[in-house]
């Protein structure tokens, strides 16, 4: 049986914050695996969500949580 990204983003939201976040760093490693280093542009992007990721835990930046992000997105689109 083959899940939805729907039926999957339904059952990591019921995931504890703690578990949500270990599953959000393991999905961004797959895709750094798959960037292709020599495309200049996605070089860029990459170092810059590291300096980004870095900068927010050296000052604590909770940021937004994923929740509210979607949420903000879903209305956009509606």
């Amino acid at each position: 049986m083959s899940l939805s990204v729907d039926e999957i983003e339904a059952e990591a939201l019921k995931l504890p914050e703690g578990s949500r976040a270990e599953l959000l760093e393991r999905l961004m490693l797959s895709f750094q695996r798959s960037l292709d280093w020599d495309d200049p542009i996605a070089r860029t992007w990459a170092e810059e969500a590291e300096r980004r990721d870095k900068e927010m835990t050296a000052t604590g930046d909770e940021g937004v949580p994923a929740e509210e992000v979607f949420r903000q997105l879903r209305s956009r689109r509606a």
